[in-house]
């Protein structure tokens, strides 16, 4: 047994005394030492990484259905002796989509009782294999409360002379009699992914471009394990919630953008109707062809070119109001960004870097040359109606408290580093200083700051919101990683080598391990068994790019999910997978359909590679939860000596 001196147990009495109201006397106390130790040598639970979600919520749903291939692999290794390749897709297709699928079943007249039967004992068995790196403690607690004894006496049955079979049959045959089976083969669908995935990092934009972040949120809210990194554009929908109106004309410009009105109308119950009104009453059908709407999975209720006027109209606002945030914010030093005062409005032109370049359109109807930045009193009535109408949105404020709560600019979690974009450097590897409320930061340093800034400017009626424009947009923002944000350029200037977004330091520089190790030592994570795991920037992967940097240090996950960039990356989507065995990258093709899944047994065609795999099988005691585990076992201990030295008196 291990011993502790009459000076340790008396700095921790107070502790000691709290710890033994849970753990009572020396045989509670000797078992939870006994099962902790046993859980430090369970094999390491299964991390999910998914990244750049950016509202693709069909394809996002089915990775997290099939845990990026994951449930195939199991389903296959279990039943692939009992079952042919369509009863074996049938089966993953269950566990994917239970109701939907039963559903077809049914119409085709296919389910019976020998149907329940042989799915639910097939189920039972993926479920062993699922959950066999678990404690049966833990297992217990993901089965569902309705049918978690049934489940236990399904899974961990003990037959050996064959005395019980008819007891095991007869609980199948009265879930049959009682119409329980299709209720039953939900939840054991449902606790199946559970237990296939332990925790689910995001890492970053779950926002813009695609078609419904808010129900990639609704999903995200119910997940059982899950943490957040934000992005740039997460955090121009946390600044959006907080009523930045910078902010908020920025996220209806991309809505308009990509034709997702039902986002805010539909989704968070924003009023647009003033900004309709007087994007048709104010801007005339010229150059509209320069503000359509791009990609968009949902019929707008607009037509064209009513979002067309509407874009535009909420464009000019932004750049207007990003002029204001710039002058109230003199140390993001952003001062070349103020663009729509820097036009000559007798030839319209501007002057970028010396060179005079053409505006396309010559129709800004709200702009009055002498003070091109100041709103209109129309223009401020629609951005005040917007600033009411997004701080009162209910659902809203629920989504954004959520990813505050379970996220932040970066993790480290299991030896890595987990951030959607960069830590803002130079080109000698040194870390960018940046003055924020009179102080310098830089590095980690910087993201704690920022982190925290965002914090008190969403909780705080005091705090200055820009800081979420800073984080969304700035050249030394660590959730945006370059030069410039070329909005005006690509609206306003057909010369493209104005367009072009340079990459920060981070990102020249990604993949030379001698700039990872520096960052990874600024973290004070060890190189040599450490990795950055980050997104923001899709991977090329249809022009050779590799996703594995840095000499296998970083890991970029950005495949494409968002349909914008599908064509850029030739894939729709990484993922990142970390078990006992390594890391393993998964690239995903173009999800067609729900639809398509359940009727077909059609799953996401995906490509998986070793990234880093481990000499020794990982164990609960290798990771963060495990260091807990031992301080837990620590504490535990010295309770233990202290109700035996007499130290502490056993409760009853």
């Amino acid at each position: 047994m291990k011993t502790f001196d009459k000076q340790t147990l008396s700095a921790n009495k107070e502790y000691l005394e709290l710890l033994g109201n849970k753990f009572r006397n020396i045989p509670a106390a000797t078992a939870e030492i006994i099962n902790l130790n046993a859980i430090l040598n369970l094999p390491k639970g299964t991390e999910h990484f998914i990244s750049d979600i950016h509202g693709e919520y069909g394809a996002f749903e089915h990775i997290l259905r099939n845990c990026s291939g994951s449930i195939r692999r199991k389903v296959t290794e279990t039943l692939k002796d009992k079952l042919d390749e369509d009863q074996l897709n049938e089966m993953i297709t269950v566990i994917y989509y239970p109701q939907q699928k039963i559903k077809l079943l049914k119409e085709q007249n296919i389910i019976d009782d020998s149907w329940y039967e042989r799915t639910i004992k097939n189920l039972i068995e993926v479920c062993k294999v699922a959950s066999s790196k678990y404690s049966h403690s833990k297992i217990r607690k993901s089965f569902p409360e309705n049918y978690s004894y049934i489940i236990q006496e399904l899974m961990f049955k003990s037959d050996i002379n064959g005395d019980r079979e008819n007891y095991y049959n007869q609980i199948i045959r009265s879930m049959i009699d009682t119409d329980a089976c299709e209720d039953f083969i939900i939840k054991i669908s449902e606790t199946i992914r559970k237990l296939c995935l332990d925790h689910l990092h995001i890492v970053g934009d779950i926002y813009d471009r695609g078609y419904a972040p808010h129900m990639v949120m609704d999903t995200l809210m119910n997940y059982h394990t899950i943490d957040i990194q934000w992005g740039n554009h997460d955090i121009l929908w946390i600044g959006a919630a907080a009523g930045n109106a910078a902010c908020i004309a920025n996220a209806v410009r991309i809505c308009m953008r990509y034709g997702n009105t039902g986002i805010l109308e539909d989704a968070y119950g924003i009023n647009i109707i003033p900004l309709t009104m007087f994007a048709m009453n104010t801007y005339p059908d010229t150059d509209l062809e320069l503000f359509m709407p791009k990609i968009s999975d949902e019929i707008p209720d607009l037509d064209d070119i009513i979002l067309a006027k509407m874009q535009k109209a909420i464009s000019i606002i932004q750049f207007k109001l990003e002029n204001e945030v710039i002058d109230r914010n003199p140390e993001y030093g952003m001062e070349d960004r103020k663009l729509i005062d820097k036009v000559n409005y007798e030839n319209y032109t501007l002057n970028i870097d010396g060179t005079e370049y053409k505006l396309n359109t010559e129709s800004f109807p709200t702009i009055d040359p002498d003070d091109p930045a100041k709103l209109t009193e129309e223009e401020e009535k629609v951005i005040n109606s917007l600033v009411s109408s997004f701080t009162s949105s209910e659902k809203l404020r629920s989504h954004i408290e959520f990813m505050l709560n379970t996220g932040g600019i970066y993790l480290l979690c299991n030896k890595n580093l987990l951030l959607h974009a960069c830590v803002p450097m130079n080109d000698d590897y040194s870390f960018t200083e940046v003055v924020l409320e009179g102080e310098k930061y830089k590095g980690k340093a910087l993201l704690d700051k920022v982190d925290e800034m965002a914090r008190k400017a969403y909780y705080s009626s005091n705090e200055n919101t820009d800081i979420f424009w800073y984080l969304w947009c700035a050249p030394t923002s660590p959730l945006f990683g370059k030069d410039k944000m070329a909005t005006y350029e690509r609206y306003f200037i057909n010369d493209k080598a104005t367009h072009k977004e340079r990459y920060t330091p981070f990102y020249k520089h990604l993949d030379d391990r001698a700039m990872a190790v520096i960052i990874m030592n600024e973290f004070g994570l060890n190189a040599n068994e450490s990795h950055i795991i980050c997104g923001h920037v899709p991977v090329k992967i249809i022009k050779g790019e590799n996703p594995v940097k840095a000499e296998g240090k970083i890991i970029c996950i950005d495949g494409g999910f968002a349909k914008a960039y599908q064509k850029e990356t030739g894939i729709a989507g990484c993922t990142l997978t970390y078990n006992s065995y390594g890391m393993n990258l998964i690239m995903h093709e173009p999800f067609n359909s729900i639809e398509e899944s359940v009727t077909h047994g059609l799953d996401i065609k995906s490509e998986s590679r070793f990234v880093d795999s481990s000499e020794k099988r990982l164990l609960v005691s290798d990771t963060d939860t495990g260091e807990k585990l031992k301080k837990q076992i620590y504490y535990l201990e010295m309770l233990l000596y202290a109700y035996r030295s007499g130290e502490l008196a056993p409760k009853k």
